[in-house]
């Protein structure tokens, strides 16, 4: 019987994972094969197809599980007792943060994207649509309530601060001036100004 885990105890998928975003990350995800993985992650190819069905799976999965991450930290601020201006600050800082902490997966999501079938591609879509339709949310909350300014229309305050969070990739450096943190706080305060009535 094949081993679910390996000497540090972590699960086949999660080795998968893993080796497919660290290659993904350094070689893209066209010139990465099935065998690099399988190797790096020190499984088989009948593992892999076991918990993925394809490498355009593990590419889906590589961006979904931050998502879900994300979907359920939102969730969370959505839903606190709390003004709804700290409640957007916190998601609006939340989102910078685990974007920060899993560079690599943005980084690839939006350099291979194009790569995942219409089908998988439009699943991906949704996913993401659903997470910006509860931050909006938030936004038409504090606008309705008059703690946001009406002045632009919530969609676009949305594209604002989401457009920066989906560019962290292409210039965020851990090794820079800047902690993930004083990023997020940054980041946060430009939104809640850009909705001062």
């Amino acid at each position: 019987m094949a081993r679910t885990t390996d000497e540090s105890g972590a699960p086949v998928p999660q080795r998968l994972l893993a080796a497919a975003t660290r290659l993904f990350a350094e070689q893209g995800y066209d010139r990465t094969s099935v065998q690099e993985i399988v190797e790096a992650a020190g499984v088989t190819k009948g593992a892999l197809y076991h918990y993925f069905g394809s490498k355009e799976d593990l590419l889906q999965e590589v961006y979904s599980r931050v998502l879900r991450l994300q979907q359920e930290r939102l969730d969370a601020y959505a839903e606190a007792d709390a003004p709804v201006a700290d409640r957007l600050r916190g998601a609006a800082a939340d989102v910078v943060v685990t974007t920060i902490e899993n560079l690599d997966d943005a980084a690839i999501f939006f350099r291979s994207m194009h790569h995942l079938s219409p089908e998988k591609n439009k699943q991906v879509r949704a996913e993401r649509r659903r997470y910006h339709e509860r931050f909006k949310a938030l936004i038409e909350e504090g606008q309705r309530s008059g703690v946001f300014s009406s002045a632009t229309p919530s969609d676009l305050v949305v594209d604002y601060h989401f457009g920066s969070v989906h560019h962290l990739s292409t210039w965020y450096r851990p090794d820079g001036p800047l902690t993930p943190v004083q990023v997020a706080d940054h980041l946060a305060d430009l939104l809640l100004r850009a909705l001062r009535p």
